[in-house]
């Protein structure tokens, strides 16, 4: 995992409360093991019109969001399954951040452990992020470091993530990593046992 401590990226607005994560990556797309490949899928359904051509209106088809970064979406984001395949396809598709007033805990916990930083902002912060981006093309920086999001105009919002998260994202630390940089106390420990 690679090590997060700051990201600045144009914002995506997805204004969808309760999105499930069959809808970040439907089922049928599931038939991988690798984390990559799964960006192309990346909101299907919404991305396609009834006869299956792309729907021009929907943020990720819209040329002005095209290489966006940062997410901002409504409350409640990742609720349904637990499918680590979720924050897989957010990443592959290009983004670092994603923005709510809330997270389903499942989709926040994955989210942690392969890189990608949900940041849970007040709702008035995000319909804010929400409105400007549609207004305009919106770039923001989030400082995992300082906790903040800011947007270098004088808007700025703090965050809070758990100290061990926060430490371990801006080290690259996956749990299986962060467990082996134990790994000489932990042999140091296993030869002084009794067999």
């Amino acid at each position: 995992m690679k090590p997060f401590t700051s990201h600045t990226g144009q914002v995506v607005p997805l204004n969808r409360t309760d999105v499930d994560t069959d809808q970040i990556i439907p089922k049928q797309f599931l038939k991988r093991i690798e984390r990559t490949g799964y960006g192309q899928f990346l909101f299907y359904d919404w991305r396609r019109l009834p006869d299956g051509s792309s729907d021009p209106k929907f943020c990720l088809n819209r040329e002005k969001f095209k290489g966006g970064s940062i997410l901002v979406t409504g409350k409640n984001f990742g609720c349904g399954s637990s499918r680590e395949h979720a924050p897989w396809a957010l990443m592959d598709y290009g983004f670092h951040v994603v923005i709510s007033s809330s997270f389903a805990d499942i989709f926040k916990s994955n989210c942690y452990e392969n890189g990608l930083l949900p940041i849970e902002l007040s709702e008035k912060a995000t319909v804010r992020l929400l409105t400007v981006a549609e207004e305009k093309s919106y770039t923001v920086t989030v400082d995992l470091m300082a906790q903040q999001v800011m947007d270098g105009q004088g808007w700025k919002e703090e965050f809070r993530v758990d100290p061990s998260v926060r430490d371990s994202l801006i080290k690259g630390l996956d749990r299986i990593s962060h467990t082996l940089s134990f790994e000489e106390h932990i042999e140091k420990y296993e030869n002084g046992r009794d067999t």
